[in-house]
């Protein structure tokens, strides 16, 4: 999931790696969710990234998702502005992948 000041504007980005995916045969779920979710979300899903946006909650948020085995990365600003839903994947896979 991918995680925002209101869930809004990165539903955007979550579209576009929706297509991503879906032009790679990649089976996924994404989602957009407000930092205020973030516990509940973590319970459900694999990885976490945190938007630009919210960079001020990403220690705290990577210290909770290593310590039950989940994967937390913060999306790199170009990446999110751009709505680089491919290179977003990328990410969320890598984290997927070495957790």
């Amino acid at each position: 999931f991918l995680c925002c000041a209101a869930g809004m504007s990165t539903s955007m980005l979550v579209t576009k790696m929706e297509k991503a995916a879906e032009n790679n045969d990649i089976p996924c779920q994404i989602s957009a969710h407000s930092v205020s979710e973030f516990e509940e979300c973590l319970a459900e899903c694999d990885v976490c990234l945190v938007a630009p946006q919210v960079k001020f909650k990403y220690e705290e948020f990577k210290r909770e998702a290593d310590a039950v085995g989940k994967g937390c990365g913060l999306i790199d600003m170009m990446n999110y502005g751009m709505l680089n839903g491919e290179a977003v994947l990328n990410q969320a896979i890598s984290l997927y992948e070495s957790r």
